[in-house]
């Protein structure tokens, strides 16, 4: 609690002094006029140099419009006209009062050729790379997993790691909070979740300190908000079919004055789908063939997927806005696997054969709270930020296990029953307050200090039922707790020159934990503190082009689940479990990165990671039986470099292909289940094209191909894949669209690999449910006049954790 009060204490004299060196600016106005018989209907949007909002006004009768107390500096112009973009200004530098040529826009014109600029599929801003799903027809009635499965860069193996540029152990977030999961759950969170509320993807690679230090990389997925005044909302349906079907339904609204925003949206999804996971498992002693297990496992997933918010802003004077927001998650996740075994001995014969049903049926409830304050300073932009978040996970997972096992000699049969009642819990609590205050002279000061607590409960009870009885088995049950408390401070300094920019920063997190495992009685402590520097150098080496540097060192802490010991299997020959050693591990990034005209980019970026942790497949010996086992282990060290490339290229007037390449090498030390590796790894890549026709009438077609290399990641060996997307859609004069989409046409982008030991060597194929056609029709309703973008909330470094 001391480092609490000493954290806050030194966060208040930094704001006390900021508050006492505020100075004011002098302000300018900017003002128009528009030539159109329809200048009345016209909306006009301010924005600064880094594109972010800074007021919007409707222009009058006579086309004229006008912005007051505006500081100097460079800014743009947008115009929309019943929510589309019709015009998009060059820079204006405002050092002056200014008034502004005449803009003529002739609207006959305009809806004859439908001057309606889009946002490209992929750009970069703010030093994050950014995919526009909205955009993406090949992403109609597709889940946020399938989504992300198929953006540049983005790699998942058969455990559904999922895996950016090469680098793994990512930080994923929903609207900037944490997702609840990691590895499988969140896959399964993310195949519950319809791509018809996603608006855009970021993938920030290289957070600066004021993001929470979690995470080797960040993608944070963005959900659609409403920010035009007025009355709005929109209603979304899909129904689709691969191998088995997929429907999901989306609604949202919002209301926009003066003074009051209030929201809410729903959407539900029912999908099936499946995973056929082919397993060839070859077991060895000093290089002599022991056994192996040659197994067909398929897994038919049901979600039924609930998600709904609602909130409003208050904006109670000019300095101050309150805002709350409630959200609710229910995720019903029913599975039923069948796992066919046959065992080889040692003469490579068939030994025995077992055959595994498994039927569960699980439930996730997140239940979250968000009570936000914003005060503005002074007329530059500077505001105080304060964010108190509560949020409760649950869930619960029944799982049934039939095991009926031939031994062929001596002849003989059984039947193994295996129950599981697993329960879990989750609390966090967090608060945080930022101040970001604006200086003359374009220097700007970013600090803040944060603190959470986070209580975890995971119960798991396994009984043996061979007899019709529930029996306890406390080899495989287990109760384990865990505690955290994490403390951080950071402060950001930023100036502006005419070409230059520079911002250097560092944060400091204390963090505090303790793990129960009350079956054994274990206990683990541990408390740490450590510093997180940050630094981005830009150079504008002409008007359109640009030069950055940055750097950033970051921590990945193990997932609550990830230190549990608790043995969950899957048959009986395959488990997975926690590790309660694992470290925390630390990368430092670097990044080059050079733009041309904010269209074409390359970044050569190199990491070092000690201590990574590592999702692996390996074999152990378990009541005397060979069987393999996920986990995670810590490796020594992971390095990366790579190429990353963005090159949009207008092939016609009627033809925009954007294309992006990652080229990259991963190496990998450590030792696991008795295996050494030394700088292992290999250089690949991935590429990926999306093609966008205009076909007029409002018609729009869309194609899409993508290609990875053999990639080498530790133990893990992955072959090459492809797949091709197709997909059209027609915009109707009512608001609406039609989409009709065809992912993965050839069915190629299924997983094959090897995992490789001294002692142990598995072959692996996996299929999936990719090859799905969707038609998709959605309406938009309301107003067309934007307003100012509302808060998302301020727990930004915990619910990633939750799983495993």
């Amino acid at each position: 609690m001391t480092r609490i009060f000493s954290l806050l204490f030194v966060w208040i004299l930094m704001l006390f002094s900021s508050l006492l060196s505020a100075q004011t600016m002098q302000s300018f106005s900017l003002s128009g006029s528009i030539k159109s018989d329809k200048a009345e209907q016209m909306e006009i949007i301010l924005l600064d140099a880094d594109n972010k909002l800074i007021k919007t006004e409707i222009a009058d009768s006579q086309g004229k419009f006008g912005f007051n107390d505006i500081k100097g500096g460079t800014y743009r112009l947008k115009i929309n006209r019943n929510g589309s973009e019709i015009y998009h200004s060059d820079n204006i530098t405002l050092i002056e009062n200014t008034t502004l040529p005449s803009i003529d826009l002739n609207v006959k014109s305009i809806e004859g050729v439908t001057i309606t600029k889009t946002r490209p599929m992929i750009e970069r801003q703010d030093g994050k790379m950014i995919m526009n799903v909205e955009n993406s027809i090949a992403s109609t009635g597709n889940s946020a997993f399938e989504v992300l499965e198929k953006a540049p860069g983005i790699t998942i193996d058969n455990n559904d790691n999922i895996s950016l540029r090469g680098k793994g152990n990512l930080l994923i977030q929903i609207d900037g909070k944490n997702t609840p999961m990691t590895g499988s759950d969140l896959a399964n969170y993310l195949k519950g979740m319809p791509s018809s509320t996603i608006d855009k993807i970021e993938f920030i690679t290289n957070p600066s300190s004021k993001y929470d230090a979690a995470g080797s990389s960040i993608i944070n997925i963005k959900l659609k908000k409403e920010q035009r005044k007025g009355t709005n909302g929109s209603i979304s349906t899909s129904l689709g079919t691969g191998k088995y079907v997929k429907n999901n339904n989306s609604f949202s609204i919002n209301h926009r004055n003066k003074k009051i925003n209030i929201f809410a949206n729903y959407s539900f999804a029912y999908r099936e789908a499946y995973n056929g996971l082919v397993l060839d498992r070859n077991f060895y002693v000093n290089n002599n063939f022991e056994k192996a297990y040659i197994q067909d496992n398929y897994l038919k997933f049901k979600f039924n997927n609930h998600i709904a918010k609602a909130g409003m802003d208050y904006y109670l004077n000019d300095k101050n806005v309150l805002g709350f927001s409630v959200g609710l998650v229910s995720n019903k996740f029913g599975l039923n696997g069948d796992n066919s075994n046959t065992t080889l001995g040692s003469a490579y014969t068939p030994e025995s054969y077992f055959n595994t049903q498994n039927i569960s049926n699980d439930q996730w409830t997140n239940v979250s709270v968000n009570l936000n304050h914003k005060y503005t300073l002074d007329s530059l932009g500077s505001e105080i930020s304060t964010d108190f978040d509560y949020i409760n996970y649950s869930n619960s997972s029944l799982q049934n296990f039939e095991t009926r096992t031939h031994i062929i000699t001596p002849a003989q049969d059984q039947l193994d029953i295996m129950k599981g009642d697993m329960n879990g819990k989750l609390n966090i609590y967090s608060l945080k307050s930022d101040l970001t205050k604006n200086f003359k002279n374009d220097w700007k000061l970013e600090s803040g200090i944060k603190t959470s607590f986070v209580k975890t409960d995971n119960d798991m009870k396994f009984f043996n039922a061979n007899s019709g009885i529930l029996v306890p088995d406390p080899n495989k049950t287990n109760h384990f707790i865990y505690e955290e408390n994490i403390n951080a401070l950071y402060g950001n300094v930023s100036k502006k020159w005419d070409k230059f920019k520079a911002t250097a920063g560092l944060r400091v997190e204390n963090t505090n934990v303790k793990g129960t495992q009350i079956t054994t009685n274990q206990v683990n402590k541990r408390n740490y503190t450590q510093l997180f520097p940050s630094a981005v150098l830009s150079y504008d080496v002409t008007e359109k082009s640009n030069l950055e540097i940055n750097l950033s060192r970051r921590i990945t802490r193990p997932s609550y689940n990830q230190l549990n010991p608790f043995k969950l299997y899957l048959d009986p020959t395959t488990m997975r479990a926690g590790n309660p050693d694992l470290n925390p591990q630390t990368t430092m990034n670097y990044e080059l990165t050079y733009s041309l005209s904010n269209k074409y980019f390359a970044t050569l970026s190199y990491s070092k990671t000690s201590d990574n942790i590592t999702d692996i497949i390996k074999p152990i010996v378990d009541a005397g039986q060979n069987v393999t086992v996920q986990t995670f282990e810590n490796l020594n060290t992971a390095s990366y470099l790579g190429l990353y490339l963005i090159a949009p290229v207008k092939v016609t007037k009627w033809w925009d292909m954007n294309n992006s390449a990652n080229f990259y090498y991963g190496s990998y030390t450590g030792n696991v289940s008795g295996t050494q590796i030394n700088n292992k790894g290999n250089f690949t890549f991935n590429i990926n094209s999306i093609n966008s026709f205009k076909l007029g009438n409002g018609y729009t077609a869309e194609l899409t191909g993508n290609y990875k290399a053999r990639e080498v990641y530790a133990y893990l060996d992955i072959s090459s894949n492809w797949y091709l997307n197709i997909g059209a859609q027609k915009k109707f004069k009512n608001n609406s669209v039609l989409k009709l989409s065809f992912t993965d046409m050839f069915f190629t982008s299924n997983i094959n690999g090897q995992s490789l030991y001294n002692n142990y060597i598995e072959n692996f194929a996996v299929k999936r449910d990719t090859r799905v056609v969707t038609l998709s029709y959605t309406y938009n309703f309301g107003s067309s006049k934007n307003g100012q973008p509302r808060k998302t909330g301020g727990a930004e470094d915990l619910k990633q954790r939750v799983g495993s």
